[in-house]
């Protein structure tokens, strides 16, 4: 993969490429409307994958905002075009890296050290690269440390990064400014506590200590001394990543084994610590003698006590079969407002019945599928369905408590590491006071 020498970080060049790139959209849409003027062919495949293709290269560039995005966007496959996933899954861990002058810079600015100063041998080529920073291995008195290497300039771009980039992602995706709102917002919190490895390195202490009694789950030691705001030195895992485990041809009854390991420590997080690993991506993921490994702590999320009860609350079976406690409960968490029409009301409420149904759908029996392709051709289906509801298009996309977006996506993430793995989960409900 070719590497970068340098990146933009002056607001003004960094609107450039961005603007680039969105005359490039639109120099591919009309194109794509010649073309179907002539033929009539309303196919949009070239299209979504040029743009996909030109949209991912300036994102890349960039790194930072931009580049979390995309690799959030990526994983709803129900979001966005198929072309889009596809191009913006390599912004999981396999961006363009940067070159290793840029790398010594930052060692001598961090720790006031070379690599090969701290280190007997430091790989000069990043083994990955992601949104915000880059991973290197090294070694030491015959042991092997990851070190991550956050990219210059990310955290100072991060708000003027996203303003510039919202209108294009409205144009890529054909997203109105509301919905797409909430993911500008929680992308901007988290990338901000994403870049801020001071924060990671006390959030992946902390939740490390807190569940490494989970069974088949496994933890990389961290080294404060070789840390920093921008470098993190750990323990290098070695096996390989979640995604390239699942498609191998390891018997299933280990890809099991991995696949309820991830569930329990979801699970554990987001109920008994109420502070959860927010970022269900393969690339965070390694499986090695199959036991699951956790490799990355830099996008978390923590629950507050009174959206925790409520957001629950709509899963409890009680609360679902009692028609004025489901409301009640819709209400309280934003999902109905005191301004919406009884008809309004009426409509929401069997879309919000449906959808919990759904979700909630692995929790219901002592064991889940997550195997069953017709699962996720279901949800497919109601997504696409409330995508082309013109009632529902016409009532308010802002609402719900914002704390939700990073829970659904983390629940969403996790569905596909699970259907992915073809794991068969126990998955409990919280307890119901």
């Amino acid at each position: 993969m070719k590497e970068q020498t340098s990146i933009p970080k002056h607001k003004l060049g960094r609107a450039a490429k961005l603007a680039r790139t969105g005359v490039q959209v639109g120099v591919n849409y009309l194109k794509y409307q010649a073309k179907k003027t002539v033929t009539g062919d309303d196919d949009k495949t070239e299209f979504h994958e040029a743009t996909a293709k030109q949209a991912y290269a300036t994102f890349s560039e960039l790194k930072g905002g931009p580049l979390k995005l995309a690799q959030m966007l990526s994983m709803d496959q129900n979001l966005i075009p198929k072309q889009y996933v596809d191009e913006f899954s390599q912004a999981q861990y396999s961006a363009p890296p940067l070159t290793y002058p840029l790398v010594v810079k930052t060692f001598l600015k961090e720790l006031g050290k070379k690599p090969s100063e701290l280190f007997e041998t430091f790989s000069k080529s990043a083994v990955s690269g992601a949104s915000i920073g880059q991973v290197h291995k090294a070694t030491e008195q015959g042991k092997d440390f990851a070190v991550k290497i956050q990219y210059p300039g990310v955290a100072d771009s991060v708000r003027s990064d996203l303003a510039i980039v919202k209108p294009l992602a409205m144009r890529l995706f054909q997203l109105d400014a509301k919905s797409l709102e909430p993911y500008m917002k929680e992308v901007e919190t988290r990338l901000l506590e994403e870049t801020n490895y001071h924060l990671e390195l006390e959030r992946s202490l902390d939740l490390i200590e807190n569940s490494k009694h989970l069974p088949h789950t496994n933890f990389p030691g961290f080294y404060p001394e070789k840390c920093s705001g921008r470098i993190l030195t750990m323990d290098w895992v070695p096996g390989e990543q979640l995604d390239t485990y699942a498609q191998s041809d390891t018997p299933q009854e280990y890809k099991q084994q991995v696949g309820q390991a991830l569930w329990d420590f979801y699970h554990h997080q987001i109920h008994q610590l109420r502070l959860f690993h927010a970022d269900p991506h393969p690339g965070n993921f390694k499986v090695h003698q199959n036991e699951l490994w956790v490799l990355d702590f830099g996008c978390t999320k923590a629950l507050e006590e009174t959206f925790y009860h409520s957001y629950f609350a709509l899963m409890n079976p009680a609360v679902i079969a009692d028609e004025k406690r489901f409301e009640d409960t819709l209400f309280r968490t934003g999902l109905l407002l005191e301004s919406d029409s009884p008809a309004a009301r009426l409509k929401l409420t069997e879309v919000f019945h449906e959808s919990i149904e759904l979700l909630s759908r692995p929790f219901k029996t002592p064991e889940f599928d997550f195997g069953q392709q017709s699962y996720f051709e279901e949800l497919a289906a109601f997504g696409e369905k409330t995508r082309l509801d013109k009632d529902l298009n016409k009532l308010s996309t802002s609402r719900g408590d914002a704390n939700a977006l990073y829970l659904n996506r983390t629940y969403f993430g996790l569905y596909n590491l699970m259907g992915s793995l073809n794991a068969k989960v126990a998955a409990k409900l919280p307890e119901f006071g």
